[in-house]
């Protein structure tokens, strides 16, 4: 029977040790501290036996792999089973040192559960060991398809109601009746995945006491960024569904999580704000080739004063890609395309306040090379039972400031940690999930281009798709608002902007 198994110093301290039978932890503790002075280090063997138990054990740098087992246990299985303990420690670990061994403490208890139960050795291989831990559950994934259709169907039901309640509102006033709020406007909603301007027209229940207008938001890091936002109606369709019993839940994207922690708000946010928001998607070959690039941009408006709503945009485009621009139907087309200013094709009515309305929407779909703002060549080359990987980056658009950058690698499963070589920057690990991360804080022009160089056994083709991901406070198409001013009067009116550049998907198959 196998008793215990235990990573110790030299000096026979326990870091971990997990005991596969009743024992006291005082019992352990005394056993593990006297199995240094046990050992006779002119012979070769690598147990050594008690009146009571026997250590079998593998030296690992500065520490050992210790199994303890009663003396009529069969000694050959003992091995065989401390060398699949000794090549579990490396798939968690990246270094096998005390610090690393006690921050991954509980994954390695878990794997050595996987290993023995009740004493006796487990019929597992490696890989096994890997899918057991990562617990990956059918039901699960089950529970998260039917909360997805019921998300979809929710919407669907949203939506059908918002044309229920226009119809009901036109009806009123083919009728004669005449129907308050404002009319015509929509309101855009994004989510992280996708990009979709969804026009409504924004209803104003008369049965549903005033509220009053909500002042100026507060410039904190989880309101400033907030990158999709939803009108009025669809707040109003969304109680209704809840108190209804439906399960709506609101998806905001991964990436756009990582922005809020990255960019920084204004400090300032005033009556007339605007964010400028482009996501890029974008897959290359390894052998050089632009496979597809698209990218979608917009502008939204968000106005918290009534005297600011009757404005005009004043926009600079000196974008020389041929990006396809488009504005929102009640915007005026012809003073957009002669004068370049957005306003309302009715000059008397006004922008809604306090919500995010999508003004200008921009598409840029192309699969010319140079257009690729930063360019990743990854060059592996196998080296007799291992594979030496040379990857770098370069900033073609030198205009960009890129933020928070993560180039991850895949990596080969059950060959252990990389060997790194040269590195500018920083890198992680996973070796949960066979990953290799390279971690930039920034890329600009200053820092435009950068390598790594690392070894680890494997075929070239192990480490593709490579995946980017990055944020920037600067947009890849020139397109900015440079002046607000007054419908009437033509005065310029004070405004805020944020700038948004995110990854939808950067891949190089």
């Amino acid at each position: 029977v196998l008793l215990a198994a235990a990573v110790c110093t030299k000096a026979g301290k326990a870091i971990v040790s997990r005991q596969f039978v009743e024992m006291t932890r005082t019992r352990i503790e005394g056993l593990l501290a006297a199995f240094p002075k046990l050992m006779n280090t002119g012979k070769q063997h690598t147990f050594v036996e008690t009146e009571s138990v026997r250590y079998v054990y593998q030296p690992m740098e500065k520490l050992y792999m210790v199994l303890i087992t009663t003396k009529n246990s069969n000694i050959l299985e003992d091995l065989e089973t401390l060398r699949l303990f000794s090549r579990v420690i490396p798939e968690y670990c990246r270094a096998l040192e005390e610090n690393e061994i006690s921050e991954h403490c509980f994954d390695l208890i878990f794997a050595f559960d996987e290993i023995v139960a009740l004493g006796y050795r487990e019929n597992v291989n490696l890989a096994q060991i890997r899918t057991f831990t990562e617990m990956d559950s059918h039901e699960e994934k089950v529970f998260r398809a039917v909360r997805e259709t019921q998300e979809r169907e929710a919407k669907a039901e949203m939506r059908r109601k918002a044309k229920e309640l226009q119809q009901a509102r036109r009806d009123a006033e083919r009728h004669g009746k005449k129907a308050p709020g404002f009319g015509g406007f929509g309101s855009s909603a994004v989510s992280g995945g996708t990009t979709a301007a969804m026009i409504t027209e924004t209803i104003i229940e008369t049965e549903k006491p005033k509220v009053a207008p909500a002042p100026a938001r507060p410039s904190g890091p989880s309101k400033a960024l907030k990158l999709g936002a939803k009108g009025k109606e669809v707040d109003n369709f969304v109680d209704k569904l809840k108190s209804e019993g439906e399960n709506i839940m609101t998806s905001v994207g991964k990436r756009s999580t990582e922005a809020a922690k990255v960019l920084s708000p204004p400090v300032n946010m005033e009556s007339v704000h605007m964010k400028i928001e482009e996501k890029i998607s974008l897959t290359c070959g390894r052998d050089g080739g632009l496979q597809n690039m698209e990218l979608h941009g917009m502008i939204m408006l968000h106005i918290s004063d009534e005297k600011f709503a009757r404005i005009r945009l004043h926009v600079e485009n000196e974008d020389k890609r041929g990006v396809q621009l488009q504005t929102h139907p009640n915007v005026d087309k012809k003073l957009f395309t002669t004068e370049s200013q957005i306003g309302l094709k009715n000059p008397e009515k006004s922008f809604p306040i306090n919500s995010d309305v999508g003004v200008l929407k921009w598409r840029l779909q192309t699969t010319e090379e140079s257009f690729i703002p930063l360019t990743i060549n990854c060059w592996p080359s196998e080296s007799g039972n291992s594979c030496d990987v040379n990857i770098e980056y370069e900033l073609q658009e030198e205009s960009l400031e890129l933020n928070d950058v993560v180039i991850t690698i895949p990596l080969p499963s059950g060959v252990g940690a990389p060997v790194i070589g040269e590195i500018d920057g920083e890198y992680r690990h996973d070796s949960r999930r066979n990953l290799l991360e390279w971690c930039l804080p920034v890329i600009d022009a200053k820092n435009k281009s950068g390598s790594l160089e690392f070894s680890i056994a494997g075929q070239p083709n192990d480490f593709f798709p490579v995946q980017v991901s990055f944020v920037s406070k600067k947009n890849y198409c020139n397109i900015q608002v440079t002046k607000v001013t007054q419908v009437d009067g033509n005065s310029p009116v004070r405004f805020s902007t944020e700038t948004t550049f995110l990854v939808g998907k950067y891949e190089i198959l």
